[in-house]
């Protein structure tokens, strides 16, 4: 042993990766990896690599590594919001995608660096491929407009978009069936009794447009009322969704007895207004969120919403990027989604 640790610690006394990999009697990518805590390698032989590592007081040279490769390890995710929104990171739904995704690169050896379209300027692929920022990018939301997001796809940079997969664009966009799961929302209210079921949510947005599409086409297949008023127009926030519905009660009365809303933080918002008018819900007005979001069963009363499978979708991204560093094209899809019945309709 004496013999070997004098062979690995030689080259002025610094342990190379190779003397690690001499050490341990393993390959030298089996001990990169380990060190990279990629999940290919068994989590004990992470653990003894790692641990012997430490001992050494060794290392990876990350820089010299990505100038060796021309690779970073890393993937730009990017949060596309709109200028006008208050939604941000701390939205629980935003953070759900960006924790899944986070998960499912790791486990495919890549790092994850979180930015959002303010912050990237307009040219995504200068900013992130050519400046060895990150190898990839992931644009989670289509927003109002995909200006920016046709750039990059436009400048050959591996790009995977989470938004609306019936949208017709020039790259792979993995997203659930709005269409589908608004109408199953809207078309459970109907069952519920409903008559008069507001939409509630900004339908000129990419995702949320699909969402009204759904919504129209259960309340036309119902002959139920179409009219402009039962469409309220909002930000994807709850403090928007809880001014919005507070300013229509109190123009209007309650002129519904239903409501679609496009998110569940929106959904969160009108359900805080509609109680503080001490409407009851679901008697009165029946709700469906859209997210399944974790605090969706703590609300009062509980959210009935529509599910979409994060976790699946954030794989199915990643995997798709990657098809793309190995030069291969990416395809869109479309992940599943469920009707969650919940105490707030009926």
């Amino acid at each position: 042993m004496y013999f070997k640790v004098y062979l690995a610690l030689s080259n002025e006394n610094k342990l190379t990766l190779a003397g690690l990999a001499k050490l341990a009697g393993v390959s030298t990518s089996t001990v990169s990896r380990a060190l990279k805590d990629n999940p290919l390698i068994k989590k004990e032989t992470r653990e003894s690599l790692q641990s012997l590592a430490k001992q050494y007081n060794f290392s990876l040279n990350h820089a010299a590594s990505r100038l060796r490769t021309q690779k970073t390890n890393v993937v730009a995710v990017i949060l596309n919001l709109v200028d006008d929104t208050d939604q941000s990171i701390s939205d629980p739904f935003l953070l759900k995608v960006v924790g899944d995704l986070n998960q499912a690169l790791n486990q495919q050896g890549y790092e994850l660096l979180l930015s959002n379209s303010l912050m990237a300027n307009e040219d995504w692929a200068n900013y992130f491929i050519s400046s060895s920022r990150a190898d990839g990018i992931i644009v989670i939301g289509q927003g109002k407009n995909t200006d920016n997001v046709e750039k990059v796809a436009k400048a050959g940079a591996p790009l995977v978009v989470w938004g609306d997969p019936k949208v017709e664009a020039s790259y792979a966009v993995v997203g659930s069936n709005n269409d589908l799961g608004s109408y199953l929302a809207t078309q459970h209210l109907i069952d519920g009794g409903c008559k008069r079921i507001l939409f509630l949510g900004d339908p000129e947005h990419a995702e949320m447009s699909e969402r009204y599409k759904g919504y129209s086409r259960a309340i036309k297949g119902a002959n139920l009322a179409d009219s402009a008023e039962l469409t309220l127009s909002c930000d994807i926030t709850s403090k928007a969704a809880y001014e919005a519905i507070d300013v229509a009660i109190l123009e209007q009365g309650l002129f519904f007895d239903g409501i679609v809303a496009t998110s569940d933080m929106v959904a969160l918002g009108a359900l805080k207004a509609l109680k503080e008018r001490y409407i009851n819900i679901p008697n009165d007005v029946g709700i469906v969120g859209f997210d399944d979001i974790a605090m969706a069963e703590l609300f009062h009363p509980a959210l009935t919403t529509i599910k979409q499978d994060t976790k699946t979708a954030a794989k199915i991204m990643v995997a798709q990027l990657l098809k793309q560093f190995n030069g291969d094209n990416a395809d869109s899809a479309v992940v599943d989604i469920e009707l969650i019945k919940r105490k707030s309709s009926r």
